[in-house]
């Protein structure tokens, strides 16, 4: 068998699947074969958090709406299921490919976390691959905004049938990371501010100042009620930091996104993308 045949073997199918119940089922979705390498979700702060449930969730999302195999969830901290010990419990299926591909648990580069996963996986007993995070990606929008609208801050998509018609007249995204993230989440923030038809700023979520900043450049533009979208999934931040941010912005938020469709699907796409890049070297 020829090396371009092994490695379309290895790789996961893609699927269109037919429309079910539930308004977040995706279009597409990544059946993985049997022998797959693992794939395993790293998450930022140990497994006894708050978000760690969210990561343990986002790990079903994957199996059940995507790749229909289990899908791991290692901790960056603590003792409990840290990552370190989830790649000591995974074992090579084959010896030409790696054994695990790992996933940051991040909307958009984050330093500490991709070193904290590199050097995890650079000593890992087994081959593995780290796979880039997860935005930015036009799904990171889609999920900004409902989570907006489940807070009363954005009109939904009348696609998905939702009543709500109140709405803030501007919104200020805000990341963790440094300003490489902010960068990256403008991507993002520009994607929401077309699906919202209102302007939305970017700023770092350690970055009160900047906050500030953007909440006032978009009172000066006309903007009444603002919003403050936050750009994490939930682990990376208390709940105390969050408010804080929007309290300096003077702004209601909605809620991080968390375990949402929309991040499971990013996440079974960067586990393809590293997966062929691996394979292809």
């Amino acid at each position: 068998m020829s090396p371009e045949s092994q490695a379309s073997e290895a790789l996961p199918s893609r699927r269109r699947r037919a429309p079910r119940g539930g308004r977040h089922r995706g279009a597409e979705s990544y059946l993985l074969p049997p022998g797959s390498p693992a794939l395993i979700l790293a998450a930022p702060g140990p497994a006894a958090a708050p978000g760690g449930a969210v990561a343990t969730e986002l790990a079903r999302l994957v199996e059940i709406e995507q790749t229909g195999q289990p899908a791991l969830v290692g901790h960056l901290e603590g003792a409990e299921r840290h990552l370190s010990a989830v790649l000591a419990e995974v074992r090579a299926e084959r010896p030409d490919e790696p054994a695990a591909v790992v996933v940051p648990l991040t909307t958009g580069p984050d330093p500490e976390v991709e070193a904290a996963v590199r050097k995890i996986v650079a000593d890992a007993h087994v081959p593995a691959v780290a796979a880039d995070p997860l935005g930015p990606h036009p799904l990171i929008a889609e999920a900004l905004h409902e989570r907006l609208a489940e807070a009363g801050l954005a009109r939904a998509d009348r696609v998905r049938m939702m009543t709500m018609v109140t709405a803030a007249s501007g919104v200020v995204v805000v990341t963790p990371g440094d300003a490489e993230a902010v960068r990256q989440a403008e991507v993002t923030s520009v994607l929401l501010a077309a699906r919202l038809a209102a302007p939305v700023f970017t700023a770092s979520l350690g970055d009160e100042a900047a906050i500030a900043a953007a909440a006032a450049q978009l009172r000066a533009s006309g903007a009444t009620r603002l919003a403050v979208a936050p750009h994490l999934i939930g682990p990376e931040v208390s709940a105390e930091r969050l408010a804080a941010a929007a309290a300096a912005a003077g702004a209601e938020h909605a809620a991080p996104i968390g375990a949402h469709p929309a991040l499971a699907q990013v996440a079974a796409l960067r586990y393809v993308e590293a997966l062929a890049t691996a394979l292809s070297d």
